[in-house]
C-alpha cells in the first residue's frame, strides 16, 4: 500500500481507502462479513475509511468504531458524513443553510455519530450535500470550529453533489475547507476543469469516490440486471441510463490490457492524478478488498492506456434519477 498526504492536514493516508456506504443497508449487507472485510483491509494497509450517518441511519458509524477499537495499535482515519436536515439529496439551489445545516442540527449529528462509533473525536466531519451559496453564510464555519476547539472533531469536508464540481469551488477557495469528495472516474473527468486546480492552490484533500461509476466499470452489469425491492440502485439504474451505461462501458473493453480487469484498470487510471489523495470504493467482500487494495501496489496506468482512457470523458448533467 502507498500512502499520499491529505492535503494541509498532513495526515499520509492510505491511497486506496474504504467507501462503507454498501455495508450501511443495501441488500445482501451482512455485518459479519462487513467486519471480516473491514479487518483485512487493515491488515493489508488500509488507513481511512469513510461513512456517513446516512449509511443505515449509523449503522455503518458502529460497524466503524468496533473496527477502530478492535485496531489500538493502528492509526485509522475516521471520516462520516451530516445529512441534510430535510433528508433530501442532492441538494437543491434554492436551499438556504437553515433547510439544510442550521448550527444546531450540525452539532447534533456530530453527537450522534460520536455515539453511534463510540468514538471521542473523528477526523473528518463531511457535509453530506452541499450548495456553493452556503460559502456566504458563516454560521456552519463558525460551528465547525467550536467543535473542532472542543477536540470532537479534526477537519472538515464537503461531499459535492453528482456531476456539479463545480459546485464546491468556492468553498475551497473560501478556506474553510480541508477535504472535498467528490465523483471522479474514467467517465466523470470534469473536476480537474476547476475544482482540482483549486483544491492544488488551497492544499485541500481530495477523496475520489464512485471509482466505478455505481457498477459500471466493473463490467458485470447488463439490460437486464436487476436488484432487490428497495435496493437504491434500481432507482439510479432506470433504463435510459442502464442502456447508456452498459454501451459506454463496453466501449472500453478493447483498451483493457491482457490480465487486467476492468476494474483494475478504472482503480489505477484514478491514481494517475496526483490531487487525489485517496480513493474510496465500496468493498463488502473480503476477494474485493484484495482486488482494490493490489492496485496501489501496481500503481497508475501507464501513459499510453491512460491518454486512451481520457478520451472516454462522459460529461454529464443531473436528472431525477442522478440523486
Amino acid at each position: 500500500m502507498r500512502y499520499r498526504r491529505f492535503g494541509r492536514t498532513n495526515w499520509m493516508v492510505s491511497e486506496v481507502g474504504y467507501g462503507m456506504w454498501g455495508m450501511g443497508g443495501w441488500s445482501g449487507s451482512d455485518d459479519a462479513e462487513s467486519l471480516a472485510s473491514l479487518q483485512l483491509s487493515v491488515d493489508l494497509g488500509c488507513n481511512f475509511f469513510d461513512t456517513a450517518w446516512a449509511y443505515g441511519a449509523g449503522h455503518s458509524e458502529g460497524l466503524l468504531g468496533q473496527l477502530v477499537r478492535s485496531n489500538p495499535g493502528v492509526k485509522l482515519y475516521t471520516a462520516t458524513k451530516i445529512p441534510p436536515k430535510n433528508s433530501i439529496w442532492p441538494s437543491r439551489r434554492e436551499f438556504a443553510l437553515d433547510d439544510c445545516y442550521p448550527p444546531e442540527h450540525i452539532e447534533a449529528y456530530v453527537h450522534r455519530s460520536l455515539q453511534n462509533t463510540g468514538l471521542e473525536s473523528l477526523d473528518l466531519i463531511q457535509f453530506h450535500t452541499w450548495e456553493d451559496g452556503w460559502t456566504q453564510d458563516g454560521r456552519w464555519a463558525k460551528k465547525m470550529d467550536q467543535l473542532k476547539r472542543q477536540g470532537l472533531i479534526h477537519s472538515v469536508g464537503i461531499s459535492i453533489n453528482r456531476w456539479e464540481p463545480w459546485n464546491g469551488v468556492q468553498a475551497v477557495r473560501s478556506g474553510l475547507i480541508d477535504a472535498v469528495q467528490v465523483i471522479y472516474n474514467i467517465f466523470d473527468q470534469n473536476s480537474e476543469d476547476e475544482l482540482f486546480p483549486a483544491c492544488r492552490e488551497m492544499d485541500v484533500a481530495v477523496i475520489a469516490r464512485v471509482p466505478f461509476d455505481e457498477g459500471t466499470l466493473t463490467g458485470t452489469l447488463t439490460l437486464e440486471s436487476k436488484w432487490p425491492k428497495g435496493d437504491w440502485r434500481n432507482t439510479y439504474f432506470v433504463a435510459e441510463n442502464l442502456k447508456s451505461s452498459i454501451e459506454h462501458a463496453e466501449a472500453l473493453r478493447p483498451l483493457i490490457p491482457q490480465g487486467m480487469s476492468l476494474p483494475e484498470m478504472a482503480m489505477r487510471f484514478i491514481l494517475n492524478e496526483p490531487t487525489v489523495s485517496t480513493i474510496i470504493p465500496g468493498m463488502r467482500k473480503e476477494k474485493h478488498v484484495r482486488s482494490n487494495l493490489a492496485c496501489s501496489d501496481l500503481g497508475p496506468l501507464d501513459q499510453a492506456l491512460h491518454s486512451a482512457l481520457r478520451l472516454h470523458r462522459w460529461d454529464r448533467t443531473p436528472t431525477k434519477w442522478s440523486q
